[in-house]
């Protein structure tokens, strides 16, 4: 398999599909939000669908161009953005699999958020990935592979992902953010804590009034903080529209921000306080807690109690 230097570290993983073993038709790529998988799912369905002669993908076929234009009719996504994968989502998706492919060889189906799925849900995909069409595969993203079922997990690759180290990081985001200040890429390769994405939110537009992660998240903590109180509530709305991924990124940039405060001894116990409610409304985002209700759950606990 070509073009695995595009993901960072995770050399195992790459070992694995340099192999030359030929691709599974059914994949779990887990690991924390912003640590590459759909970078490496971008990748294996381009490969997935690629038709050119040799190793795939090759980067030139008309299916590869489609690809990586994200306009290829025969690469399905689910549960893009906020939307938890449903037991009905999860029966169309089935229904539609036994359409063949428009133009590609395969047709693949990139289910984000799979940990969203309930148990009826993983069971209708179960029985899809045992008797689905031989021209069918499936990418699931997770945060957490232990919120998929045993037997959904034994029919697909495990794929995982870790941290990668802060020199990879300083690489990876120098080659991204030439422009920028060398001492930039590098305090944010420092920060992101091996996982890249959290790297580039820091270093890029974040969404939200055109501020960096960084920036929203030092004005959040100042204001949950220290108020005041409506315009603490005023940037909590604003943050209901973010995606679960960057809101995650926020929000463990905040808990880093609030655990300094209270190391220099500034209102301690209230700043361990917050750190302990913004940990749990991270954790409820690996499961079905959508911004809106992350964020009303913790403007709730954090100004009515």
């Amino acid at each position: 398999m070509r073009g695995l230097e595009i993901l960072a570290g995770n050399q195992a993983v790459k070992r694995r599909l340099a192999a030359g073993r030929g691709l599974s038709h059914a994949y779990i790529l887990s690991g924390p939000a912003g640590c590459g998988k759909h970078t490496l799912a971008g990748l294996l369905s381009r490969a997935l669908v690629c038709s050119g002669p040799g190793e795939v993908p090759c980067g030139t076929c008309p299916d590869c161009r489609k690809a990586l234009s994200g306009v290829h009719p025969d690469i399905i996504r689910a549960g893009e953005g906020d939307k938890d994968l449903s037991v009905s989502a999860v029966r169309a998706l089935r229904a539609d699999a036994y359409i063949r492919p428009n133009e590609a060889p395969r047709k693949v189906y990139l289910l984000q958020n799979a940990h969203t799925m309930n148990q009826s849900a993983q069971n209708a995909l179960l029985k899809l990935l045992e008797e689905g069409p031989p021209y069918a595969a499936f990418l699931l993203l997770t945060e957490n592979a232990g919120a998929i079922l045993p037997t959904v997990r034994s029919r697909c690759e495990l794929l995982p992902l870790s941290p990668v180290t802060e020199e990879e990081a300083g690489a990876a985001l120098a080659a991204r953010f030439p422009q920028l200040p060398r001492e930039q890429v590098a305090d944010a390769a420092r920060r992101c804590q091996g996982v890249l994405g959290r790297g580039v939110a820091l270093l890029s537009d974040g969404g939200g009034e055109g501020r960096t992660v960084g920036e929203t998240a030092q004005r959040l903590v100042g204001l949950l903080l220290d108020g005041p109180e409506p315009a603490a509530l005023e940037l909590c709305v604003g943050l209901e529209k973010w995606t679960r991924e960057d809101l995650a990124l926020l929000l463990e940039e905040s808990v880093e921000l609030v655990r300094v405060r209270a190391e220099e001894g500034r209102e301690p116990k209230k700043a361990l306080a917050l750190a302990a409610r913004l940990e749990e409304v991270r954790r409820g985002l690996d499961f079905h807690l959508g911004p809106g209700h992350a964020m009303g759950w913790l403007c709730a606990d954090s100004f009515l109690n």
